[in-house]
């Protein structure tokens, strides 16, 4: 009871303050005109405030350290360290725009205070392809590649309204509470008083009408970092369970829980390197602008993916214990049918604009290699250059389909 208490009242304190803190920065923003203008490839229909990320961040902070007392959080300083970093790195992408390369440096600097100084890393693939304990420079690597993922996933989900954050909640929601369950009070601390610092922003940012604001690359890339520190911590206390509700496969199952991040990112990251242009370059392949050209608005999208995303986690935690493999290709299996279905639907109904750059749905365009043949060679030759290259072509469709 006295556990439940101490979260609830971080959760309402964390809400309080985010709810104070939004449209104070409202108003700071619409002063200093930081919009984010409709453009090519944003989703804003009217120029919006950004930024909403700032009440995330200090509310959360603000929250966790008073709610931590006396109930001791290892490295909880060095997590702020990270987290300071990418706020700041964040806050000057969205004033400013920064190339994707300085980006990096900074998630690998935040990382390395995650690893090194706060001690949070993977030590363990539960028995992922045989592999039990990893060594250190193994685990450093792994798990620096594992928060740049994340913190580029929750990036690049940050597409429409009440998305990114109502995904976040979910998520945090999820393993607070098999913190709580478990008595890992500290991380349960943690993942609900970051519930509270979204849910006050989840509000303007979706029902705002006026008063709507974007959290920006501020929020979204202080909530990857988060996020990332909790489902580390949820691998690691399920190496050797001594709970109430030990989790087997724990990787396979954060992977299930993470699924339309993580996927949505590999996924879009694939068609952008086929039709060869850099994975960061922005465009409209997301599987949620997918739902706009079916005719979602923004929040029934959010809602639509939130919700599948919800009812999807069910059948990971039940499977939990199958095997980490098995619960791998589950997971791909059904995500990739459901990852295919909005592409399907937009073909079938020709919503298909062809000459949009952004809206790479069909072939790829492939670049005949030019081939010389004489008179005298076997025209035979030629047919089998064109079918191996229709071949390639079907099969780059499939894929971008997917």
């Amino acid at each position: 009871m006295t556990n439940c208490l101490i979260i609830t009242l971080g959760l309402l304190l964390a809400l309080g303050i985010s709810i104070y803190l939004v449209p104070v920065v409202i108003r700071l923003v619409k002063a200093l005109r930081l919009f984010d203008h409709p453009n090519e490839r944003s989703s804003a229909l009217r120029p919006i405030p950004t930024l909403g990320g700032i009440a995330i961040f200090l509310s959360f902070v603000f929250a966790v350290t008073i709610s931590t007392y006396g109930n001791e959080l290892p490295g909880l300083i060095y997590i702020f360290a990270a987290l300071l970093l990418m706020f700041v790195v964040g806050l000057k992408d969205d004033i400013v725009d920064l190339p994707p390369w300085k980006k990096l440096v900074a998630e690998m600097i935040a990382a390395g205070c995650i690893i090194i100084f706060a001690k949070i890393r993977f030590t363990s693939l539960h028995g992922f392809f045989g592999i039990e304990e990893i060594s250190l420079l193994p685990s450093i690597i792994i798990t620096t590649f594992f928060i740049i993922v994340i913190i580029n996933a929750f990036n690049l989900m940050d597409g429409i309204d009440g998305l990114a954050a109502g995904l976040s909640i979910l998520y945090a929601s999820i393993f607070g509470f098999w913190f709580l369950v478990n008595d890992h009070l500290d991380y349960a601390i943690l993942s609900f008083t970051l519930v509270g610092s979204i849910a006050g922003f989840f509000y303007f940012n979706v029902f705002g009408g006026e008063n709507k604001i974007f959290m920006g690359d501020t929020g979204s890339l202080v909530l990857g970092t988060i996020l990332s520190v909790i489902v580390i911590q949820f691998n690691e206390f399920n190496i050797n369970p001594i709970s109430h509700f030990p989790v087997k496969s724990a990787p396979a199952v954060a992977f299930g829980i993470l699924n339309y991040p993580l996927i949505d990112t590999l996924r879009v990251f694939i068609i952008r390197v086929l039709h060869k242009k850099s994975p960061f370059t922005p465009d409209k392949n997301h599987l949620h602008h997918r739902l706009l050209v079916l005719g979602f608005s923004h929040r029934k999208a959010s809602f639509t993916i939130i919700l599948t995303n919800m009812l999807f986690i069910i059948p990971v935690f039940a499977l939990h214990d199958i095997g980490i493999i098995w619960l791998m290709a589950f997971i791909i299996l059904v995500s990739g049918i459901l990852f295919t279905l909005p592409a399907y639907f937009i073909k079938k109904k020709n919503l298909i604009v062809y000459n949009d750059p952004h809206q790479q749905l069909l072939t790829i365009s492939l670049k005949r290699k030019t081939m010389k043949y004489n008179d005298s060679e076997n025209i035979f030759e030629r047919e089998k250059f064109t079918s191996k290259i229709l071949k390639i072509q079907m099969l780059l469709q499939k894929l971008n389909i997917w």
